[in-house]
C-alpha cells in the first residue's frame, strides 16, 4: 500500500496539483563577483492534466515576481511520457515562456527530450531541434555549447550552456551526446566566474575549477534508481 501511495504521488498528484517555490543560498570561494539572484526553470515535460498552458503562465508569472537577475530554463519542455490527455506543441510553451524577464536576460539549454521528442533530428543526427527554433523565436537565448559573458553591477561572470549529453539515442540503452565541453570553457577568454548550465548532472567529475556553478535539471529533485532503472 506504501508503494502504491507514492506512485501516485509521485506520477499525479506531485507534479498536477502542487507548485513550489525553492530557494537556495549558495557560496563559493570561486565566486568573485557579487550576489546574484537566478531564477531557474527546468523539467517542465509540458501535457495535460499535468502541466497545461494555464499552469505555465502561472508558474512564469510567479517566476517573474521572484525579480531576479537572470533566468535560465534547464531543458525537457516537451512530455516525454504517454501519461497524457492532452499534448502542448513546443511552440506554445515557448511562446508562454518568452514572457519570462529579468535585467540580465533569459537563458536556455535543451534537454534529453528537447532531441528524443523531434524524430527530424534523430533523423539527421543534429539540430537545431524544435525546442530550440522555437525559444529563440521568442528571444530566449539558447547556449549550445556556448558561453557568454555579462556584466552585472556586483562583477562580470561567464554564463556557458552545454549541450545535451543524451541527445541521440541508439538502442540498446546507448544514447551519443551533442555535449563538447572543452569546446565550451575554451570560449572563456579571463578569469571571471563560471557558471556552467547542463541538463544532465553527470558531467560533475570532467568540470575543471574554474567553474564556480553547476545548474542542472534532469534528476526531478533526485531520484531512486531500483535495479538499475530510474523512474
Amino acid at each position: 500500500m506504501a508503494g502504491l501511495f507514492a506512485s501516485i504521488w509521485a506520477f499525479f498528484i506531485e507534479p498536477a496539483l502542487r507548485l513550489r517555490v525553492k530557494k537556495w543560498q549558495v557560496q563559493s570561494p570561486k565566486w568573485t563577483a557579487g550576489g546574484l539572484k537566478i531564477a531557474i526553470v527546468s523539467d517542465l515535460h509540458m501535457g495535460e492534466p499535468y502541466v497545461g498552458l494555464a499552469r505555465l503562465r502561472g508558474l512564469v508569472r510567479r517566476t517573474n515576481a521572484l525579480g531576479a537577475d537572470i533566468s535560465v530554463i534547464l531543458g525537457d519542455l516537451t512530455a516525454g511520457h504517454r501519461f497524457v490527455t492532452q499534448t502542448v506543441a513546443v511552440e506554445r510553451t515557448a511562446e508562454e515562456l518568452g514572457a519570462l524577464s529579468a535585467p540580465l536576460g533569459v537563458f536556455a539549454v535543451l534537454g534529453n527530450h528537447d532531441w528524443w521528442d523531434d524524430p527530424a533530428a534523430q533523423k539527421r543526427r543534429k539540430g537545431p531541434v524544435l525546442g530550440q527554433r522555437a525559444l529563440e523565436a521568442n528571444n530566449i537565448s539558447v547556449l549550445e555549447n556556448q558561453a557568454i559573458k555579462l556584466e552585472h553591477e556586483a562583477g562580470a561572470f561567464w554564463l556557458a550552456g552545454l549541450g545535451d549529453q543524451l541527445a541521440f539515442r541508439l538502442g540498446n540503452g546507448r544514447f551519443q551526446g551533442v555535449d563538447d565541453l572543452p569546446a565550451t570553457l575554451a570560449q572563456i577568454l579571463d578569469d571571471s566566474p563560471v557558471i556552467l548550465l547542463a541538463h544532465e548532472p553527470d558531467i560533475f567529475p570532467e568540470e575543471p575549477q574554474a567553474v564556480a556553478l553547476t545548474l542542472s535539471g534532469h534528476t526531478h529533485g533526485g531520484q531512486v534508481r531500483l535495479f538499475g532503472w530510474s523512474p
